[in-house]
């Protein structure tokens, strides 16, 4: 049964994802999952974008996606993955895997529109191993005093036309209070977007600690 339905963000979500991939997402997506092996979480996976960047150690995906019009998409790019792929129903704060059986959890643009970005990052301890991975990808409030208060301001209607997505959110202090940063950059993507209020981002990896 699903769990999560926003049948008209759904919907617009591939059109604008197709044109952020070509804008050079597809290279931080590769940058994001490079190295992983094992059994890993995908929380979110959307279409399934990321399951072509799989690096072939992975030896299962596990993509837990709520919404059914793109858990129906993801389940089709599975079919072409160069890795095992299984898409399940689920949400970021009720995975259906058990304590400590992954190897990695994979998020991007996912902190931005759970209902709770700290119970969600619990979840993600559980179900990693010690020593298990998060991959993060993520837009982030700005630095910029200015950019961030015309953040504020977008993000009174950007949740509703987005799908649940909030621009203000800053992840990072939420991941490093559950996990051990192992690197994290911050940028704007696109390079040029002055004026998108989704511009500025982080992508690392962090650690559950042993």
């Amino acid at each position: 049964m699903a769990l999560v339905e926003n049948p008209v963000f759904a919907r617009l979500y591939g059109p604008l994802a197709a044109r952020q991939e070509e804008r050079g997402n597809r290279a931080l997506r590769t940058e994001l999952l490079a190295g992983l092996s094992g059994r890993v979480i995908e929380v979110g996976p959307g279409t399934g974008l990321n399951f072509p960047r799989y690096p072939a150690e992975v030896a299962e995906v596990v993509a837990v996606e709520p919404e059914p019009h793109l858990r129906a998409q993801a389940a089709e790019a599975a079919r072409t993955a160069p890795v095992r792929v299984r898409v399940v129903d689920g949400t970021a704060t009720r995975l259906p895997a058990d304590d400590g059986s992954a190897d990695a959890v994979a998020i991007s643009g996912l902190l931005c529109s759970v209902p709770d970005p700290r119970t969600a990052l619990a979840e993600f301890l559980r179900v990693l191993r010690p020593g298990g991975q998060l991959r993060f990808y993520e837009h982030v409030r700005s630095h910029d005093t200015a950019f961030a208060a015309a953040q504020r301001v977008a993000d009174l209607v950007w949740p509703r036309l987005m799908g649940g997505c909030h621009v203000t959110r800053d992840p990072l202090p939420d991941i490093r209070r559950v996990f051990e940063v192992d690197r994290c950059r911050g940028f704007r993507f696109p390079a040029t977007a002055w004026c998108s209020p989704v511009a500025p981002r982080i992508i690392g990896t962090a650690r559950k600690p042993r």
